[in-house]
């Protein structure tokens, strides 16, 4: 199924390629090449010196390692590059031997003395990750990386599941729904995660090498999935359909494509396609923002990643707000992450292999060129974040939904069940006024905590924080009041019940203190603090 990965054309699959694809599924389930397996084998410290890109500690633990286990031979063909003989790697996969391999295009001979040994073509490694539909383990195939090139990677290469793939599969929301949209699928892991709930899934690329890993990677870890593949670039392939779920890790990287410096970068780093759209600063992310409604069915979601200029005297709020506007839908950025415009060059040109060790001149022409294209545009910073998006449930409607918040800290991951829910509660909150919102029961999340601090011999606490242990993990500096009133929510009072006796109780007006508290009762619920009975 891989072995025409280097040509233009769609890989082809040979005879026979289904009953392979089952015998190779086999024994890597019976391996124990799992990444809890290869952790195991490997310890903690090789295991994390393999995560920054460093094979030493890991090669001298398989140097020591049993023989005939099955995970010492694939970990060192498959994750480090090494060459194993043909032997080894037909007792690790019994079923399918050294010849599938080879059939498949997973390996081949190993340089002039081959015929005893055989090295990866592709890079096939163990997945483990956890979405709001619950924990999966695969196997996923893509381009060989850095570690066994040795050197930058190809202009086409093709990502296996990196950090940002990760991210985007565990705050997709996975209500079970019909129609799925992986725009943008590279090896084809948010297809492989849409399948799980969705009855159809359709992933789009604009590499016909990336379909041809998606496809293989389906056939492997889905087999009964509805699938579908198409080619082309952007929303052009699925123009005139309607989706449930659009999903898209897009390739948003800021790179200079236009003037002195563009060309100072193709010559210097070239062009790679899994993150460089061809356009200039952020506008393939506004452009997608701003389109994808146009492929959303009424009440559809669309997520992606991106980044997006901070320019000098336009909070970026106002900026990306703007692109909210103009797209017509509910929406919700949460900013996760800001890079100056000096990290930003650094991190995307060793993204990519070069390094101011093996190559100084082509770093630092495409580092002086990335920092002239943002001084052209006066950007002071780049951010990174998630987009959740989603058309109104009825033809014409107008979006209520207009929320952009920075939240740099930790999250608890699956994120998405947590988003779903906050998206739930914004309908409910919208159909109910203050009097509607007063006669409701509520109740207090089963993660919500309260912290209290007190200057030392002070008989009051000067500071309450309600704090969430899900989610964001968001905190409320709480007054006295609103502490009080979420302690008393226990499903059996209606808000306006609860109010009436606070305010009683301080001496105060309840009219009064409902104008102060709803509001922030209106935000704990949003956030999934208090919850509807």
């Amino acid at each position: 199924m891989l072995h025409d990965l280097t040509s233009p054309a769609p890989p082809a699959e040979p005879s026979g390629s289904t009953g392979l694809v089952d015998a190779l599924r086999a024994d890597l389930r019976a391996s124990g090449f799992t990444v809890d397996g290869v952790g195991g084998l490997l310890g903690d410290v090789a295991s994390a010196a393999l995560h920054r890109e460093q094979a030493v500690p890991a090669m001298r633990v398989l140097a020591s390692s049993p023989g005939g286990d099955p995970r010492a031979a694939l970990t060192r063909l498959l994750l480090l590059g090494d060459d194993v003989p043909r032997a080894s790697l037909d007792r690790a996969l019994p079923r399918l031997r050294t010849e599938g391999a080879e059939r498949l295009g997973l390996v081949s001979a190993a340089g002039a003395s081959g015929d005893d040994a055989v090295r990866a073509v592709v890079d096939l490694r163990p997945y483990a990750s956890e979405d709001a539909d619950g924990p999966v383990e695969w196997w996923l195939a893509s381009d060989l990386g850095e570690l066994v090139l040795g050197g930058r990677l190809a202009g086409d290469h093709v990502l296996g599941a990196g950090g940002a793939s990760t991210t985007l599969a565990q705050v997709t929301v996975r209500n079970p729904i019909g129609r799925v949209l992986d725009l943008g699928t590279g090896c084809g892991i948010q297809a492989l995660h849409a399948s799980r709930h969705a009855r159809t899934v359709l992933g789009t690329d604009i590499s016909r090498r990336a379909l041809g890993f998606a496809r293989f990677n389906a056939a492997l870890n889905a087999p009964d999935a509805a699938l579908e593949l198409r080619h082309g670039s952007m929303l052009e392939p699925v123009a005139g359909e309607r989706f449930d779920l659009v999903v898209s890790n897009p390739p948003f990287v800021i790179t200079p494509h236009s003037g002195a410096a563009g060309r100072a970068v193709a010559d210097a780093l070239g062009d790679y396609e899994y993150r460089d759209a061809g356009r200039a600063g952020d506008d393939l992310v506004r452009d997608l923002i701003t389109s994808v409604g146009a492929v959303l069915a009424p009440g559809g979601i669309a997520q992606l990643l991106g980044n997006w200029e901070h320019r000098r005297g336009e909070p970026w709020i106002e900026r990306v707000g703007a692109w909210l506007d103009a797209a017509g839908l509910d929406g919700w950025v949460v900013q996760r992450e800001l890079l100056d415009p000096a990290e930003y060059a650094e991190t995307w040109i060793r993204d990519g292999g070069t390094t101011a060790e093996r190559e100084a001149d082509a770093w630092a022409a495409a580092y002086d060129a990335w920092l002239d294209d943002f001084a052209s545009r006066d950007v002071e910073a780049v951010g990174f974040g998630i987009v959740t998006l989603r058309r109104p449930h009825q033809d014409g409607a107008r979006p209520t939904l207009r929320r952009l918040e920075e939240h740099t800290g930790s999250v608890r991951q699956p994120l998405g069940a947590h988003l779903a829910a906050s998206l739930a509660a914004h309908d409910w909150l919208a159909v109910r006024d203050d009097a509607a919102l007063a006669a409701e029961r509520l109740v207090v999340a089963v993660d919500v905590t309260e912290e209290r601090y007190l200057t030392p011999g002070a008989a009051d606490p000067n500071v309450v924080v309600i704090r969430q242990g899900d989610g964001f993990g968001r905190g409320v500096h709480a007054s006295t009041g609103l502490a009080a009133l979420v302690g008393a929510c226990d499903g059996e009072l209606a808000v306006g019940q609860i109010v009436g006796a606070i305010a009683a109780l301080f001496g105060v007006g309840a009219d009064e203190l409902a104008a102060e508290l709803l509001p922030a009762v209106r935000g704990l619920v949003r956030d999934g603090f208090l919850r509807p009975v």
